[in-house]
């Protein structure tokens, strides 16, 4: 194609806006319904109340845990309460439940210092302290094996090395807490696809796990006691991941615990001199396989004339083990929770029906929004001639998409899933039909501060899961704050660092989305579902392998 003249370049552009803005205009936008639900949810704001009990009356939830399965009891009730109809536990399968009470190591020679640890998620209890001599170990992959072969007999072992914790802050700065205007502007620019293939990432996921599975396995044949990691932030914060697996048929690891960055280092450099150091360890954690289901909560507010469609709100109620989960994602819950209080409260009688989930597994793949999906929706077989997507999530897999009836009716989907902050705006996810209408319903929330709709997607949140079969699916633009580097899978994402004002802000944008995503004449448009063999989904990510 010839390249345009700038007269002709700027024309185009000039009918490119003038059809944005005609589209906007003619989206139907209810401004009393906006004015009441500002005041609904910043007057008579529950949100506080939702999310201290979840983080503070609650704890922990990591998935099938009591606690986990005590939230969703207490979420479930709680949005029958308030007025939600057909509120109720929906089961999938998921594999043994873990939590933990206690993680401790004690340094006894050459000083005695308690080091403040954290469990790492499925590690077996120490059923007692247990002690013996540090090891330094640098494991990554099978071919180390050989190295240490009946070299690791009774040790606790220190796993990894030490980093240079200066060089790293230099590297990558904390990102700004809030949006500035400049950096919100920097979003609305379309950056294109992820050049990473989803199933290559989806494989790389998997060859992970079984690498650390074969890594746990050999060092428990060969008679370790124990292993000790150190946390990837720094200032003392414990970010703890996982050393085992919910799957019944994989083995136990070692016990297993994080320290802190800082205090790993300082034990790294007295072995690297040549410093003999014992330490003990003492974890009490449980497994919990009486129960192989996991489950989401759900429940809903019926429509009126085309109650057969459905919008959905969802944010995942599992945590980590460190904190009480409070920005990843107590806050999301607690947002979506409150923004269907408030349409609860207002008396709204939407036209379709609105319906909230609050999703558990989101910390092992987006398993529990997965299964959902997989159970209501449909899902995509294994492409011909590549056996290994067998083992991949069904909406990485390169075969047809099978709708099952439920597909038709659901309308859109909005998650959120990234801390704390206040709404900014939101992904398009690359669905340019449905730019102009949130610009539409954003326009009276400016003052607000949420102000921006860009077409790039965004991984790693439950709308993966919806985005992957063909619906409208979105997740919302929102300010850092702390969550990156400080709160995000830490024993510091507490309530403390919950910003009330935030919360009511999103509580109220969310709900302003719902009524008239739930009111609007017609669906939302929806993106090409392509169905050929070989056809996947952009932006598609499978979690962390942690």
């Amino acid at each position: 194609m010839p390249r345009m003249s700038r007269t002709a370049s700027r024309l185009f552009a000039a009918v490119l806006l003038f059809g944005s803005l005609l589209a906007r205009a003619q989206e139907p936008v209810d401004l009393q319904m906006v004015s009441r639900i500002r005041d609904e949810g910043f007057h008579h704001s529950q949100v506080m109340e939702t999310v201290r009990h979840l983080t503070d009356g609650i704890g922990d939830r990591v998935t099938g845990s009591p606690q986990m399965k005590q939230a969703n009891e207490w979420t479930r009730d709680r949005l029958a309460a308030w007025g939600l109809q057909n509120a109720r536990l929906e089961p999938y399968v998921f594999g043994r439940g873990w939590s933990f009470s206690r993680g401790l190591v004690q340094v006894v020679k050459p000083y005695e210092k308690t080091l403040l640890a954290i469990p790492k998620g499925w590690t077996p209890g120490t059923e007692g302290p247990i002690r013996g001599p540090l090891m330094s170990v640098q494991i990554e992959t099978e071919k180390d094996f050989d190295t240490y072969r009946g070299k690791l007999a009774g040790k606790i072992l220190l796993l990894g090395t030490a980093r240079d914790l200066i060089e790293e802050a230099k590297a990558s700065p904390l990102p700004p807490r809030r949006y500035t205007p400049e950096a919100l502007a920097e979003l609305v620019p379309y950056s294109g696809a992820s050049a990473d293939d989803p199933v290559a990432r989806a494989k790389r996921f998997l060859e992970t796990l079984r690498v650390r599975l074969a890594i746990q396995q050999f060092l428990a044949d060969e008679k370790a006691l124990a292993t000790i990691d150190g946390s990837s932030y720094e200032w003392g914060i414990l970010r703890a991941s996982r050393a085992g697996s919910q799957r019944v048929e994989d083995p136990v690891s070692l016990p297993s615990v994080t320290v802190g960055a800082e205090e790993f280092n300082r034990l790294s450099r007295l072995l690297e001199a040549g410093r003999e150091i014992e330490v003990e360890v003492d974890v009490r954690a449980a497994f919990h396989a009486e129960d192989l289901n996991a489950y989401n909560t759900i429940a809903e507010i019926p429509g009126t004339d085309r109650k057969g469609e459905v919008v959905m709100a969802g944010a995942h109620l599992d945590s980590y083990q460190g904190g009480t989960g409070a920005t990843d994602n107590a806050a999301g819950s607690a947002i979506m929770m409150e923004a269907v209080r408030i349409l609860q409260a207002l008396g709204v009688k939407p036209r379709r029906t609105i319906r909230i989930a609050l999703w558990s597994g989101e910390e092992q793949g987006l398993v529990g929004s997965r299964a959902w999906v997989e159970a209501h929706l449909g899902e995509r077989r294994a492409g011909s001639g590549d056996p290994a997507q067998a083992d991949l999530p069904s909406f990485l897999r390169t075969g047809p998409f099978q709708p099952k009836p439920e597909h038709a009716g659901l309308v859109a989907y909005f998650n959120t899933d990234n801390g704390g902050g206040r709404i900014r705006g939101i992904y398009a996810q690359e669905n340019a039909a449905v730019a102009p209408i949130f610009e539409a319903w954003l326009r009276p929330l400016h003052d607000l501060g949420a102000t921006t709709v860009t077409q790039n997607d965004t991984g790693a949140t439950d709308h993966l899961s919806f985005d992957a079969a063909g619906i409208p699916a979105f997740q919302f633009i929102q300010d850092e704050m702390d969550y990156q580097g400080r709160t995000w899978h830490s024993n510091v994402d507490t309530f403390d660092h919950l910003e009330k004002e935030d919360l009511q802000q999103a509580a109220v944008v969310v709900a302003t989305f719902l009524y008239h995503a739930a009111m609007r004449p017609d669906p939302m448009p929806r993106k090409h579902l392509r169905q050929e063999p070989g056809a996947v989904i952009s932006g598609v990510t499978q979690g962390s392998p942690e």
